[in-house]
């Protein structure tokens, strides 16, 4: 009986926990709907909620905003708008702030979350799963001795919060894993593990029958 109920659920909380984070999600987009006149919205018009609507006019707005911004217009248009918020004293910190953070994910040619790292972390004798976001920068610089990367360690379950250090790069250790294996590790707290590389095999095999 046991056993029939805990294979139940292995089935059904993946299933349930996916439907309501995507749920959560579409509700979010769906909040969008709220910039449109009250007289020509969906549930005006329909006289119902239809869920996933305003998920589509998000989208298509991120698009078309990309469509746009991507001629010679558009550029000129962003800079000007730039050039407006850059006047504003508090907005200008925090938008630069996110637009460095974004720009530097997103951004093909950026390293950050490109490498997952191995890291002794928070002592001696214990390790653990983290990022490498870049190298430091600034006064920063001044003031380290050697060579040094900038490490963002996640925490368990939730990623989206850690802790951002700056570690000589002889004491971090690259991993022959992809971002997404090491997200999938950390988020299942160490019960999903990636699957051993070809080369990580023979390191292995090699120093336990040296």
């Amino acid at each position: 009986m046991k056993k029939y109920f805990i294979t139940g659920l292995l089935i059904w909380v993946p299933l349930a926990i996916t439907a309501w984070v995507l749920a959560l999600i579409v509700r979010t987009m769906d909040q969008s709907l709220l910039l449109l006149p009250t007289s020509i919205r969906p549930e005006t018009l329909l006289g119902f909620y239809l869920p996933g609507i305003g998920a589509i006019l998000t989208l298509l707005v991120v698009f078309v905003t990309g469509l746009i911004t991507a001629n010679i217009i558009g550029q000129r248009l962003v800079r000007f708008w730039e050039g407006v918020l850059s006047r504003i004293p508090v907005v200008k910190s925090v938008y630069y702030s996110v637009k460095q953070v974004s720009d530097t994910l997103f951004s093909s040619s950026g390293d950050a979350f490109r490498k997952a790292l191995l890291v002794e972390y928070p002592r001696p004798g214990s390790w653990t799963i983290a990022f490498m976001t870049g190298l430091p920068g600034g006064d920063v610089m001044q003031h380290l001795r050697g060579d040094y990367v900038s490490v963002y360690v996640p925490t368990t379950p939730n990623p989206t919060s850690g802790f951002f250090l700056m570690m000589p790069r002889e004491d971090v250790i690259e991993l022959d894993m992809s971002v997404d294996e090491a997200l999938k590790y950390i988020i299942s707290m160490g019960v999903v593990a990636p699957p051993m590389r070809h080369s990580s095999a023979k390191l292995v095999n090699h120093a336990q029958n040296p």
